[in-house]
């Protein structure tokens, strides 16, 4: 199933976007409806163009066919994990500059590590802090290093709390 959210061309509660700030081409890929449609809203309502896929399979061909700059990912997916998407996605030479985001409920310092190895750039835990999402959409501007053949990639801790903290390469 896919679904192309319409961006909001004006929205009087819309966070306007930082200047330098440009609207991004967003794919959303998780089993949960309701959450992915959610965080489309939010994004849609912030200027950018989110498209959603509910399972591996679709998420990999919307990618293939959409070239999104970024990509929040569920880890938990029905037909494959979100480490084999982003393993692929990393695969795919047109998405070399996608930034890759873990949006997971797995949150121990081994799912960081595997989100780490897999390619993804950040890991951020459910329920999703709003302003950290944003401040990944933001670097998202910064051109993506490639990825070398090590996985022993330093990571930082962006946000405190050790609930919805978000861990990035």
């Amino acid at each position: 199933m896919e679904r192309l959210a319409a961006a909001r061309t004006s929205n009087p509660g819309a966070t306007p976007p930082a200047p330098g700030d440009v609207p991004k081409r967003v794919l959303i890929v998780d089993d949960n409806a309701d959450g992915a449609e959610m965080l489309a809203a939010v994004l849609n309502v912030d200027g950018h163009q989110a498209l959603i896929a509910h399972d591996g399979r679709t998420a990999l061909q919307l990618a293939a066919e959409h070239l999104p700059d970024v990509v929040f990912l569920d880890i938990g997916l029905p037909d494959m994990d979100g480490f084999e998407v982003a393993r692929r996605l990393r695969g795919e030479p047109r998405l070399a500059g996608a930034r890759l985001v873990a949006l997971t409920g797995f949150g121990q310092e081994e799912d960081r590590r595997q989100s780490m190895a897999a390619g993804f750039d950040h890991h951020m835990l459910k329920p999703v802090d709003i302003k950290a999402l944003r401040e990944v959409l933001r670097i998202a501007l910064v051109p993506r290093e490639p990825m070398s053949g090590t996985s022993s990639v330093p990571t930082t801790t962006t946000r405190p709390s050790p609930r919805n903290r978000c861990t990035t390469r």
